[in-house]
């Protein structure tokens, strides 16, 4: 098998065993880059010679006897949410293009120190914004499993980017559902940890209290492995938890379930979800039980108003955090001809800047925190982000995780839902409920849907600080499923 076709613990041992080099394993990567990319879209800038130079440190760094972790060497595929000095930080927006931030993101930080070797920033929804990747000012990426279809969002380069082989590991940030979507439609593993279990140092802000950085990979072993490389308490950001990194890799590597009880919310089934999702989920389930878990069905009711308070909360915090673009200080500027005041030329920045979806949610942010209308919008939208988190307490009294589908339905083609926002808001309809009270969740790949041959993914959600539960689950339906096929889903990108 070639370089890019092992997984990332594969390539670090080969790695630690001298059997291979890093320059090597990054000129694969880059080489593979090439390739495909023209096709995929997964990158916004590719950083060779700053990867190689990292490689050979890697290689300098080993031959001099230093001891080095797990993934020293592995080359890696980075969002371009997270700030890099070497290379720019656009957040998939004109407002930045070229941006060179002065400074490296927390996670950018452990990902230099663990040895991992950024091969280049990928393509996103900007600002994060988006379920599907059509709205990066930069254009889509493709779904390597039919280019003609989303690859998910706002993650969907990082998750294209695994998919397509073109890097074993990517990062991403789950704001309502941007790791664990984009990895369900492109057959991979994505995780969200717990919100403040990963550093948002360095992550241009979408929505303060709901960004978190997590891991992508092609196996749950690989994604245990990276999320214990970046995570952990950062002093630079004030809502990072003082605790430590739950036993990820550990629960990755065990995978047995006898006993563990397992939850099934009823309210993620029926109108709505695709057939095909719904078949491979109830099969997935049985699997659970067969492994020997107790699957139980339970209600957790205000899940079902999940969706409307996030799009109140989400855009409010946006709303905030995007007044910072305004064309003083950094970034684009439109119209500084010197006849213009600063505040015409604010606005003309803004308008030229921001695309349509940033725009939208801007304005109905601003909207929500408006004098007389913050209370019956913003302020019930967090009532009821309370009443979620006490569902989710509810259930974990009972359950030791929950599942459902990640998503409703398989990935959709590219334009199909890009006039009708309720509709592309309607694929973070899972996701949303773990983002809103803070919980872990994974999905893992549990097979095709019949209708169109295309991924589905089965999520796990665990409570506040049980990352590693989400871990020890998908590493049982993974070994179960890769025993049933015959080895893992995704064997190549299909479309490659």
């Amino acid at each position: 098998m070639s370089l890019t076709g092992k997984t990332a613990a594969e390539l670090g041992a080969l790695l630690a065993a001298g059997e291979v080099s890093a320059v090597e394993v990054a000129q694969a990567h880059l080489d593979r880059i090439a390739e495909v990319d023209g096709r995929v879209h997964a990158f916004l800038h590719v950083g060779a010679e700053s990867a190689l130079e990292q490689a050979r440190s890697v290689d300098a760094r080993r031959a001099a006897g230093e001891e080095l972790g797990p993934l020293a060497g592995v080359p890696i595929a980075h969002k371009d949410v997270f700030t890099t000095v070497d290379m720019p930080t656009t957040a998939g927006s004109k407002i930045l293009e070229g941006y060179r931030p002065p400074y490296d993101a927390t996670v950018t930080t452990r990902l230099r120190e663990a040895g991992l070797v950024i091969l280049g920033k990928t393509n996103l929804d900007e600002f994060a914004m988006g379920s599907s990747t059509e709205n990066s000012a930069y254009g889509p990426t493709c779904n390597p499993w039919d280019l003609g279809r989303i690859p998910g969002g706002s993650s969907g380069g990082s998750s294209a980017a695994v998919a397509s082989y073109q890097a074993p590991l990517s990062t991403g940030t789950d704001t309502g559902g941007s790791i664990r979507q984009p990895a369900a439609v492109t057959g991979i593993v994505g995780m969200k940890p717990t919100y403040g279990g990963s550093s948002r140092y360095g992550l241009i802000a979408f929505a303060s209290s709901l960004d978190t950085p997590g891991p992508f990979a092609r196996n749950v072993l690989d994604a245990a492995l990276l999320h214990e490389a970046f995570s952990g308490h950062d002093v630079m950001d004030s809502t990072s938890i003082h605790a430590a990194v739950p036993p990820v890799v550990e629960a990755a590597r065990q995978g047995d379930i006898a006993g563990l009880r397992v939850g099934v919310v009823k309210e993620f089934a029926g109108e709505g979800y695709q057939r095909g999702v719904l078949a491979r989920f109830q099969e997935a389930v049985d699997l659970l039980e067969s492994l020997g878990a107790k699957v139980v069905e339970l209600s957790c009711p205000s899940f079902t108003y999940a969706l409307p308070a996030y799009y109140l909360i989400a855009p409010s915090e946006a709303s905030s955090n995007l007044a910072r673009f305004d064309g003083m200080r950094y970034g684009l500027r439109v119209g500084d001809d010197g006849t213009r005041s600063a505040e015409e030329v604010m606005a003309l920045t803004r308008a030229a800047g921001f695309g349509p979806e940033v725009k939208r949610r801007i304005m109905l942010g601003t909207y929500a925190l408006s004098s007389g209308y913050y209370d019956a919008y913003y302020g019930s939208a967090q009532k009821v982000r309370t009443l979620i988190a006490r569902d989710f307490e509810a259930a974990f009294h009972q359950v030791d995780v929950l599942v459902s589908p990640t998503t409703p339905t398989t990935a959709f083609p590219i334009g199909e839902r890009a006039d009708d926002p309720m509709a592309m808001y309607l694929a973070d309809l899972c996701t949303i409920p773990a983002n809103l009270a803070g919980n872990a969740a994974i999905s893992v790949p549990c097979g095709l849907a019949d209708e169109d041959g295309l991924p589905v993914g089965l999520q796990i959600m665990a409570p506040v600080l049980g990352d590693d539960r989400c871990y020890r689950v998908g590493a049982a339906v993974e070994k179960a499923l890769r025993d049933r096929w015959g080895g893992p889903l995704l064997k190549e990108a299909p479309a490659l």
